[in-house]
């Protein structure tokens, strides 16, 4: 077995993954993938939901065999697992963006490439052969935008994933304190932070600054005022938290998304929906799935928790399109509350990220054969052997 296959191994959670990330990251890096915005209280929640939720298991039945086979977008995936849509990951490991990807073609799992990677559309479609759905940032950039749009055709991607929930960047204030932000530069705290860690660094000079591939070209829009210090004043914060942030195009409508609609002539999920009367409008658009998500806690703070928002999107839908949801996945008994409470499927972001990092594509295959264990096991204990028998009755209303 290969030296990281063994470090893999030895990670049993999700969570050994992520102690795993942070020993071997800078700081600034660190955060930068497991950090929120501004107080973090929607990050925790996400998680903090899921945790207070029970699952009321029933007994004496024959769970010797389970089957996890579910139904995305009309194909089989061996999970109701996809990989979302994870930006900058060249920051925390040379090629992770492809280990994630070759790890859910491996599993027969369908892969979200961010606009935001660090790998282009064409490396993941040559290179990680399996379902392929490109996430498009909405960027004021028309032509730029339409040109990514046009290459994941191109490419052959099943579907495109639009994320509606960015009009604006995030105050993500772990980043402002660390000096980290994209594009990258060095500071002499930062520099400190990355000399603590020198086979990170050592990666870093050997392979090059990370580039986010799919955004090569694209000019900056607009740019924000600093004060004397070289750190962002705070009118300014939340406009340069990012640099997709700082492109996209707030005046993004519901007509717009409906021209989207109409020249895309593939599968289209809309990512990023929290409102029962918003997944109502997608549904009646034609979008083939919604995803509930508050991109995992890194823009509007104080927003609700993507499993207490579930529910309500559920119920308003009645099952006219696909209702899937991502934020706070740590353990397979998340997966299955999730599925309990409607959803059809679940997106993992940070699971996959925190074993790709620290192990590179043997820490991808580790983060998703451990949540797959999971949920095998905890649908044997809670005596259910296929996914259409996790419905309502399984979990504890909650007050």
């Amino acid at each position: 077995m290969k030296r990281l296959e063994r470090a893999a191994s030895r990670a049993f959670s999700i969570e050994d993954l992520r102690r795993a990330a942070r020993s071997q990251l800078p700081r600034a890096i660190f955060d930068f993938f497991d950090g929120g915005a501004e107080d973090e209280i929607t990050l925790r929640e996400n998680c903090a939901s899921l945790q207070k939720a029970r699952l009321v298991a029933r007994v004496l039945r024959d769970v010797s065999s389970v089957d996890t086979q579910a139904n995305l977008l009309g194909k089989s995936s061996t999970l109701p697992l996809a990989i979302a849509p994870t930006g900058a990951l060249g920051y925390g490991r040379p090629g992770a963006d492809l280990a994630i990807a070759k790890a859910a073609s491996a599993a027969g799992i369908p892969y979200s490439l961010s606009s935001s990677a660090t790998v282009s559309i064409e490396t993941i479609a040559k290179e990680a052969p399996g379902r392929h759905w490109f996430q498009a940032y909405i960027l004021s950039n028309k032509p730029f935008l339409a040109s990514l749009i046009h290459r994941a055709q191109a490419a052959d991607y099943e579907a495109l994933m639009i994320t509606v929930d960015l009009p604006v960047g995030g105050k993500r204030e772990r980043d402002f304190r660390n000096d980290f932000k994209v594009p990258f530069s060095f500071t002499a705290k930062n520099v400190w932070d990355f000399a603590q860690h020198p086979a990170w660094a050592l990666q870093m000079l050997k392979n090059g600054v990370p580039v986010m591939e799919n955004l090569k070209g694209l000019e900056a829009t607009g740019s924000a005022s600093r004060e004397s210090s070289g750190r962002p004043s705070p009118s300014q914060a939340s406009a340069i938290a990012s640099s997709v942030g700082r492109n996209y195009d707030s005046s993004f409508d519901w007509d717009a998304l409906q021209k989207i609609r109409n020249d895309w002539p593939r599968r289209l999920i809309v990512k990023g929906v929290v409102h029962p009367e918003d997944a109502m409008r997608l549904a009646a658009m034609g979008v083939d799935a919604v995803v509930v998500s508050n991109h995992g806690g890194r823009q509007l703070d104080a927003g609700i928790a993507t499993f207490d928002a579930l529910p309500t999107i559920v119920e308003a839908v009645q099952g006219k399109t696909a209702i899937w949801m991502d934020g706070g996945i740590r353990r397979g008994s998340d997966v299955v509350k999730a599925l309990a409470a409607g959803a059809q499927a679940v997106l993992i972001g940070r699971a996959t990220l925190f074993g790709a990092v620290a192990f590179g594509e043997a820490g991808a295959h580790r983060a998703i054969q451990i949540l797959q264990d999971e949920l095998r096991r905890t649908m044997q204990l809670c005596g259910v052997r296929n996914l259409a028998e996790i419905d309502l009755k399984l979990l504890k209303q909650r007050s």
